[in-house]
């Protein structure tokens, strides 16, 4: 690995792509190419620092094999790579860039011409640290800990263990060029990490709204009725639950009404199902229209539908229920069918002290049933 080589992709895509089912075929091409760019910055990077290393030998400093000896290792470190990448041999893996061996392949590589060539050892030990802050921002902590310790070794033994006179030349000005662009370098790819690290973390954050709205966004359909958009009988029962929760707590009073849409299996029967769909998906729309923001609206099941009023009386919540009704069967139903006529019945209860939800929708239910025989289209009200 060379000095600016980053041995991950896209922040985002690095993480995600590892986890879940079998990688598709398009996914495992992709990665293929992002493990080809990757290596071809590692490529670009030993080529650079061959070039400095050739500065170097021109300056005196080191023998002329070494810049060519340097580039040559951190080729066929980057061909086996290949090899074993374009063969799928690294997909078996979890992590499929090979961060950890790479690693410890470059800081292989590092401590070696280090030792080989300490006159210019500093640009060895410059190259060492970035490669290994470009390897964190990927390896997980356990290959981070096993490649680090592996490397302080290394050190170990290069310092302890040598005597070899680790430098860094700056007496003639070509050594003084050579110098100024290793740290020119050390200086531009550590600035690279940072714009990295943080273009990552906005990316992380940009990814983790997207995912929150996507949560949320999935929340809102778990709790609508697919059909008519109004909340299913899970949601409405739980919203009821709370309201009645609240009217017993602060003393406030709650009334519910079930409506019914009049004759609908004959809507079904004369005109279809889909037709019956539409008039469910308009009565639906036209109750959302016409009721207040605290009311909540929900299907109960099949064309019967609960509507929650909180602070309402029972005379308020009779009120409310039969300008609704009014407003259903003076709407144009001409357009499903010229002789087409829809009308809803509903039963209106208001919480009782200590009720509960079972007693509260049986005595609306009953309210119901009763409007439905007294011919209909009409609202009845249940007494506590």
């Amino acid at each position: 690995m060379g000095t600016a080589a980053s041995p991950f992709p896209h922040p985002i895509a690095a993480e995600l792509e590892g986890v879940g089912p079998k990688p598709t075929v398009k996914v495992l091409s992709r990665r293929a190419g992002q493990r080809r760019q990757i290596q071809a910055t590692i490529a670009a990077s030993y080529l650079i620092d061959a070039l400095v290393l050739s500065i170097y030998a021109r300056a005196g400093d080191i023998p002329a094999a070494i810049g060519p000896a340097f580039a040559a290792c951190g080729l066929v470190s980057i061909a086996f790579y290949l090899v074993l990448s374009e063969t799928g041999f690294t997909e078996r893996f979890q992590d499929h860039y090979f961060v950890a061996p790479q690693l410890i392949v470059s800081a292989a590589i590092m401590l070696a011409f280090t030792y080989i060539a300490p006159e210019v050892g500093v640009m060895f030990l410059c190259t060492l640290f970035v490669v290994f802050n470009f390897g964190s921002l990927r390896s997980p902590p356990r290959q981070t800990v096993i490649v680090w310790t592996a490397t302080a070794f290394g050190l170990a033994a290069l310092f302890l263990l040598t005597d070899k006179p680790i430098s860094m030349p700056h007496d003639t000005y070509l050594e003084r060029v050579a110098t100024m662009l290793v740290f020119v370098l050390t200086i531009g790819r550590c600035m690279f990490l940072g714009m990295f690290s943080s273009s990552m973390r906005r990316s992380l954050y940009a990814n983790g709204v997207k995912l929150r709205e996507a949560y949320k966004r999935i929340e809102e359909l778990a709790e609508l009725d697919e059909l008519t958009g109004s909340f299913n009988r899970r949601c409405i029962m739980r919203m009821l639950g709370d309201e009645i929760t609240r009217g017993h707590r602060i003393n406030t009073p709650c009334s519910i009404a079930l409506i019914d849409l009049d004759w609908f299996k004959r809507i079904n029967d004369s005109y279809g199902h889909p037709t019956g769909d539409e008039v469910l998906r308009t009565f639906a729309i036209t109750v959302f229209a016409n009721i207040r923001s605290i009311d909540r609206f929900g299907r109960y099941g099949g064309e019967e539908f609960l509507l929650v009023l909180p602070d309402t009386s029972n005379d308020a919540a009779t009120r409310i229920l039969d300008r609704l009704r009014a407003i259903i069967a003076d709407l144009d139903w001409s357009a499903f069918s010229p002789r087409m006529r829809v009308t809803i019945s509903a039963g209106v209860a208001t919480l009782a002290p200590d009720e509960t939800a079972d007693t509260f929708l049986a005595r609306a239910d009953g309210a119901l049933y009763a409007a439905k025989a007294r011919g209909r289209n009409r609202i009845a009200s249940a007494l506590s």
